[in-house]
């Protein structure tokens, strides 16, 4: 399996070279300083156990009976439930790389770091792992905007990765000993049944027929599973040309159209060759983060500035897609903080975290009605055709659809 190398870039940081010297300007300031790990250990680590409890923020997915939590970096929770109103706690898979699964048939395919892992569901008390794709995922650990500057003393050797940053106070460096990041923050090397499950609208694997798709900043990976068992790495298709420098940020596949969330805009990819898809169209924005969700001809994407996501004006963009290849912008509603969405019999969800769960009528795509506001903490949803199931921080909320817009809930999990 090939190498894969990642480049970190960041902006209005500096890197230092030595923080000993103590002179009169040595003020304590923020370092990131790497968090290093061996590649032999984190694969020994992973593990199938009983239930275990969380305080880990995720993401969610459904295959049939069974919703999965995605704690981030810790494991993948899964939950019977066939009852929604009383979901039961199943069984835990050990994980510290996760950050994506997706599910076919009775195989759970999911990023361990830099590895793809797969594993037979079909007895979910006796969950086994079936195959590791090595060093064929690329891993990028989030940057602490805290930081100003960089601990590059510490660095992984061979065999080891970096899996994130602490911040710790020391010494602000001299004039001499800094210099800026963008010379250097780079070249980190990390050395059966046809069932497809629904993830929310932030996943980054997706699967269609004998293929998996995932994403990366600048890239889409796609493995071929028509043996799970014998699942291995297909090719990367680069698109960082298409996009203008955009990062890739979210996946979702209609039928055999594959709709990237970037942060400069939505794209769109040909995936009728399963294992050879090609870029089509997109829309362009300022840079922002965002999601995207499809339902027919019509794409929903929210666009969220602010932080490290850009400048642009917080908003949910509704966009035309009947011709893929020329997505056009048929209507723009202003929200505050939006994150992830979902679309069902022109109903729209749009998650917006401290401000709430937002249920608008979306029969009209050119004016999107706000119809009900929910008072939850929230960032993602799925909704299902059963009834509708979000994601918070440390929860787990499902509702049942009720008349005028309205929800109604029947249970929730919390971490």
């Amino acid at each position: 399996m090939k190498t894969l190398k990642y480049l970190i870039a960041f902006f209005s940081i500096v890197l230092f070279v030595s923080c000993d010297n103590d002179d009169s300007n040595s003020d304590k300031v923020q370092f990131a300083v790497p968090t290093i790990k061996s590649l032999t250990q984190i694969r020994a680590n992973v593990s199938v156990t009983g239930v275990k409890a969380t305080n880990s923020d995720g993401k969610i997915y459904v295959s049939e009976n069974y919703l999965f939590y995605i704690a981030q970096e810790e494991g993948v929770h899964i939950y019977n439930n066939q009852n929604p109103a009383s979901p039961v706690n199943t069984a835990f898979i050990n994980l510290e790389g996760v950050h994506d699964i997706a599910v076919k048939g009775n195989y759970l395919y999911a990023d361990n770091f830099v590895d793809l892992l797969v594993f037979d569901i079909s007895n979910i008390n006796n969950i086994t792992l079936v195959e590791t794709v090595e060093n064929s995922i690329v891993f990028s650990p989030t940057y602490p905007t805290e930081a100003e500057y960089y601990d590059y003393t510490i660095y992984p050797e061979a065999g080891e990765i970096i899996t994130g940053f602490t911040l710790q106070l020391k010494n602000r460096p001299n004039d001499s000993e800094v210099i800026m990041a963008n010379d250097a923050l780079s070249g980190f090397e990390s050395s059966a049944g046809n069932n497809i499950g629904t993830g929310g609208s932030y996943a980054k694997f997706q699967i269609n027929n004998n293929a998996l798709y995932t994403i990366d900043s600048y890239q889409l990976n796609v493995f071929n599973i028509t043996n799970p068992e014998n699942t291995f790495f297909d090719k990367s298709v680069s698109m960082n040309i298409w996009i203008n420098g955009g990062i890739f940020e979210t996946l979702f596949i209609q039928k055999e159209t594959l709709f990237i969330g970037a942060t400069s805009g939505m794209y769109t990819v040909d995936a009728t060759d399963e294992f050879n898809p090609s870029f089509v169209g997109g829309f362009s924005h300022a840079t922002a983060c965002d999601p995207v969700v499809v339902f027919g001809n019509t794409a929903y994407i929210t666009v969220r500035g602010g932080s490290s996501c850009g400048a642009i004006e917080d908003q949910v963009n509704v966009i035309d897609v009947t011709d893929i290849a020329n997505p056009t912008l048929l209507s723009t509603t202003l929200l505050d903080q939006p994150y992830g969405l979902g679309i069902r019999n022109d109903v729209l969800y749009v998650c917006c975290g401290t401000n709430g769960l937002k249920v608008f009528n979306a029969v009209n795509s050119s004016n999107l009605t706000l119809e009900n506001t929910y008072n939850e903490d929230v960032k993602d949803v799925i909704p299902l055709n059963s009834h509708l199931i979000v994601v918070g921080t440390n929860k787990i909320i499902q509702y049942n659809y009720g008349a005028n817009f309205t929800l109604v809930p029947i249970s929730e999990i919390s971490f």
